[in-house]
């Protein structure tokens, strides 16, 4: 998440992929860089413009945020890893710009400029405003924990009390709602009506469709299952003991449920997330990516997505 937004210079993609263009539709699309500068290009064939790239937000898959005449542009083309290249970004495919300047991306309001800061960056939102001096690129420890900063200088000066919120006692409902502010909680996701395949990416409103999810239980919520001061663990069966922490191995199921109700697996005792938390591919202009469901059910082939 400290690669949640690079400033510019600081994107390693520019370095192995010094020039990337695509085409869309009248428009065609060059992303530059020379040295630690990185430019923008949209061009009509007869006209263009060029921008610096001053914002990259996204590790792995990468969209750019433009400044022009005042205002903040979402780049029209993104980067994919899937096909190490440019594509339409996902959310603009319906867009037909009519003008040069609308080619170069989907303007942003204020309050979309404010969200898409304040969630890949750190002290980027105060009092409501956009503040890019006070910010700090990427997810830092201030982000999640207010605070943190002032409670490190006094702490120098022996001062203790003011130390921020124990994340660590939110109840799994909590968590969500915590983690939601920028992954989707369920009241977000259901208030937009994003149905479909798409709202895979958002896995707290995911969980909070699960059958089993609790919103008492510290045994089902984000960081039950993950550490966000750690890189993402991708080995499936790292996550089975969490599984187990609610469903005993049925071999082992000699008297009542550690949960009420959860039934032990009769199929199988490792790799529980292949089955029951399925991946799920989501097409994009850049190729089809594939998402973790973050619903924990029964999952079996040709099953409809369950929204």
């Amino acid at each position: 998440m400290a690669h949640a937004l690079l400033p510019e210079g600081k994107n390693p993609l520019f370095n192995t992929h010094p020039k990337l263009t695509a085409t869309r539709g009248a428009y065609t699309y060059a992303l530059e860089t020379e040295g630690s500068n990185t430019t923008y290009t949209v061009s009509d064939g007869t006209h263009s413009i060029s921008l610096p790239v001053p914002w990259t937000f996204g590790m792995r898959m990468q969209t750019w945020v433009l400044e022009h005449n005042g205002h903040f542009y979402e780049s029209m083309v993104s980067y994919y890893p899937v096909s190490s290249g440019l594509a339409t970004t996902v959310g603009d495919e319906k867009l037909a710009p009519q003008t040069l300047e609308a080619a170069l991306g989907r303007e942003l309001s204020a309050s979309e400029t404010r969200q898409c800061f304040g969630c890949h960056s750190s002290n980027a939102v105060s009092d409501g405003q956009l503040k890019l001096t006070s910010m700090q690129p990427g997810v830092t420890c201030e982000h999640c924990h207010t605070g943190a900063t002032l409670h490190l200088l006094d702490a120098t000066q022996g001062f203790l009390d003011s130390a921020p919120p124990h994340l660590g006692k939110l109840s799994s409902e909590g968590v969500l709602h915590f983690c939601g502010q920028c992954h989707r909680t369920w009241e977000t996701v259901v208030r937009k009506g994003e149905r479909g395949v798409s709202n895979v990416r958002f896995q707290p409103y995911r969980l909070a469709n699960s059958k089993c999810f609790d919103g008492a239980d510290p045994r089902i919520s984000c960081i039950a299952c993950h550490d966000p001061h750690n890189e993402l663990v991708r080995d499936t069966a790292s996550y089975d003991a969490k599984c187990l922490a609610c469903h005993a191995l049925k071999s082992a199921q000699t008297t009542a449920s550690p949960k009420q109700g959860a039934k032990a697996c009769p199929t199988q005792s490792t790799n529980c997330t292949n089955c029951h938390m399925p991946k799920v591919e989501v097409n994009s202009p850049g190729g089809v990516l594939k998402f973790t469901d973050h619903t924990i059910r029964r999952a079996l082939p040709g099953d409809p997505y369950p929204n």
